[in-house]
């Protein structure tokens, strides 16, 4: 798929991603790895790429949306940026230091039990009280992906050699946006999900050639995977262009934030499941150059130190 990348302003604020080899990682997984490192990106995760467009290409006085926390906390930054309001509705276990860094920015939090009603009901009942409000997907919206594509550009700037790149699944936005990146400079890598195995919508649709949902959020530690389903636009996209998902037992997304940390990496238990699922298809990849997105760093204090045994 060719992606249409938007335009936004000239001020720019993201910031191109980090990309580290590490031997100690090569070694454990037999393949050259290379980590692609979004915990520096402004908001802490890749997610600000794709609000920072969503708030350039909309005219609207505000913004709502749906979120686990790194969407929300990067639509409201963006929307700090541009003086303009945002809420967002976020589940009321999400991590606390994401709930803060939302507030911090000035966006107002609606927290949702989940096991009442789902956070995409809630944003259609608050949209009734906000009517000026432009109401975001966190990853289904051609501006989410169009946004998230810049990483791909990047990837194919930078390191257009590699074989494959693994990518966490939530909703779809990243793996669809770095799809949409890569091909737009006509470059044929191969793209993997990697998304826990309580929370396999994505590998259950992809087998099944049909958008499969969850039954209800799933109770995964990658609080970036708890999603009902693929978006459709990312269906559409990854579908077609990914190579296949991983699905990672939620005991692998400890031990590879463990192998992270001695890299010097915080990494959150959605970005680490691209390294995890490096332990779940070790023969797959044997021998090649991968690419792993660390899609984020924002986690608890408390919730770290117990998953890396600190």
């Amino acid at each position: 798929m060719n992606a249409s990348i938007e335009n936004t302003e000239s001020f720019d604020p993201i910031i191109p991603t980090h990309i580290m080899q590490d031997t100690h990682l090569n070694e454990l997984a037999d393949c050259e790895i290379y980590l692609i490192s979004e915990l520096c990106q402004v908001t802490g995760s890749f997610k600000f790429r794709a609000a920072w467009n969503v708030v350039n290409q909309v005219d609207a006085p505000g913004f709502l949306a749906a979120s686990s926390g790194n969407f929300g906390q990067a639509l409201a930054c963006a929307a700090q940026m541009q003086n303009r309001k945002c809420t967002i509705v976020m589940p009321d276990k999400a991590a606390k230091v994401k709930v803060d860094a939302v507030r911090k920015y000035g966006a107002e939090v609606d927290l949702v039990d989940t096991n009442i009603m789902s956070r995409e009901q809630r944003v259609l009942e608050l949209s009734k009280s906000l009517p000026d409000y432009y109401v975001s997907s966190a990853y289904d919206s051609e501006h989410v992906i169009n946004g998230n594509a810049s990483l791909g550009i990047e990837l194919a700037d930078a390191i257009p050699y590699i074989d494959a790149v693994i990518a966490p699944v939530g909703g779809g936005g990243l793996s669809s946006g770095i799809i949409s990146g890569l091909r737009s400079r006509d470059i044929d890598m191969s793209v993997w999900g990697a998304e826990p195995s309580i929370a396999n919508d994505a590998a259950r649709s992809l087998q099944n050639g049909t958008l499969i949902s969850n039954d209800k959020e799933p109770d995964t530690l990658a609080d970036g995977a708890r999603t009902i389903s693929l978006g459709r636009l990312n269906f559409a996209i990854l579908s077609h262009e990914m190579s296949g998902v991983i699905e990672v037992d939620e005991s692998l997304i400890g031990v590879a934030m463990k192998h992270l940390h001695q890299c010097d990496l915080r990494v959150e238990p959605t970005g680490a499941l691209s390294v995890a699922a490096l332990f779940v298809e070790t023969k797959q990849f044997a021998g090649l150059k991968i690419g792993c997105v660390l899609s984020g760093g924002n986690v608890d204090d408390e919730v770290y130190s117990s998953l890396i045994g600190l």
